[in-house]
């Protein structure tokens, strides 16, 4: 940076927030974080990183300590969920693969990649961290923002802000006011379990390391070991035929056993293993085209949720974080970085937001539909990435710019 540093206020301190508050930092500026939850936390269970997700971990400074406690999964590997037979799979540790995309497609629990970003930004002698702090309101004028909080009378002045603060983006609101997410009518039962505690053949099951989809009618079940493979991670996901835009009685563990009683005996035993204790509704937006409102930005899930049939929210919000980094270290005006961020990002996000509903839409075919999915994929080579590959190629391929 040939200019003075500016002071950015990133909100909400998940993935997204400190993924972007090192990114930001690390191009030159000074940065705090505001989170409103009493401490810096992740809920939820296993995420998948593809290639691109691990570029812009390199590029933040942090894949190395990610990879300590991730699975490099040999490969993906998509089941029929009714028969138990393999439909497809790709090789993730070929030639091909590695050829192709050069950095590792690895599976983390949530808690491990957000231990490694917290840890990085604690790290950083330019980056504070506030919890405790909900923001209310965000004062704009032309040289700055002041955001309002619940907890206090206090105001933080900064020079930007940069809104990471999620689904339910209290920010979003505040300058977009385009109402509440759209409920997918799916519901996921999610957790991750220690493969020290499982017996039989699940015990068996789950000493692959490969990523397993079991893909059937309107439900699916995903399968992968995390933290240096001692936990294994399990997702199962349905719709509910008793969604109401109002109601919480939907989507219950009486609902679940019944969607997966038709699969097969290896899905069945994998059921009783599934966290019960809290159950996940699904979530998305239509693509947003408008992320920048003068000195404030969308990042991450307050600017683009989607749904998880690409294994890409965190990814997609790892990808804005280097490439906001990287146009505040090209721009010295916050407005005219904040545009080329969001040139850059928006119609990427957009796209890989729908095509995660038509990808699940596909997953989720019955009958004749699911045959002819089969039939279609089971013709494809192990290293036939042609599909896939545009989503785990970022734009530019994110080539390294950002040294501090």
């Amino acid at each position: 940076m040939t200019t003075s540093p500016l002071h950015i206020a990133v909100v909400g301190g998940g993935i997204g927030g400190l993924a972007a508050a090192l990114a930001v930092a690390r191009s030159g500026h000074r940065v705090t974080v505001v989170e409103r939850a009493a401490r810096f936390g992740e809920i939820g269970a296993g995420l998948q990183l593809a290639p691109n997700a691990s570029l812009a971990l390199e590029e933040l400074g942090v894949l190395d300590a990610v990879r300590r406690s991730a699975v490099a999964p040999p490969q993906l590997v998509m089941m029929d969920a009714l028969t138990g037979e393999q439909v497809a799979a790709l090789d993730l540790r070929s030639d091909g693969y590695r050829s192709r995309f050069k950095h590792p497609y690895l599976v983390t629990h949530r808690t491990d990649l957000h231990g490694a970003l917290l840890g990085a930004c604690r790290e950083h002698p330019s980056i504070s961290l506030r919890t405790g702090h909900t923001v209310t309101d965000a004062a704009r004028t032309a040289a700055e923002v002041r955001l309002h909080f619940a907890e206090t009378p206090e105001r933080l002045a900064a020079d930007a802000v940069v809104a990471a603060d999620g689904l339910h983006s209290r920010l979003r609101q505040i300058l977009v006011n385009d109402g509440s997410p759209v409920c997918s009518k799916y519901v996921a039962y999610r957790g991750a379990l220690p493969v020290s505690s499982m017996t039989g053949a699940m015990a068996q099951h789950a000493t692959t390391e490969s990523v397993i989809v079991w893909a059937g009618p309107r439900m699916h079940l995903v399968q992968y070991p995390v933290r240096r493979g001692e936990l294994y991670n399990q997702v199962a996901v349905f719709e509910s035929d008793h969604y109401t835009p109002d109601g919480d009685d939907w989507g219950s563990e009486a609902e679940l056993e019944e969607r997966f009683a038709g699969t097969c005996g290896t899905v069945r035993d994998a059921l009783p293993l599934i966290a019960r204790d809290r159950r996940w509704p699904l979530f998305d937006r239509p693509p947003l085209t408008e992320w920048v409102h003068g000195r404030i930005v969308l990042l991450g899930d307050a600017a683009h949720p989607m749904l998880q049939y690409l294994a890409q929210g965190a990814c997609q919000a790892l990808e804005d974080a280097v490439a906001l980094g990287q146009a505040l270290g090209e721009h010295s005006s916050p407005e005219d970085a904040f545009a080329a961020y969001a040139s850059r990002r928006t119609e990427r996000a957009a796209s890989i937001q729908t095509n995660a509903r038509r990808f699940g839409e596909i997953c989720h075919l019955d009958g004749m539909g699911a045959v002819m999915r089969n039939q279609l994929l089971s013709g494809r080579g192990t290293e036939d990435f042609d599909d896939v590959a545009w989503v785990w190629t970022p734009v530019g391929d994110l080539q390294p710019t950002i040294t501090s």
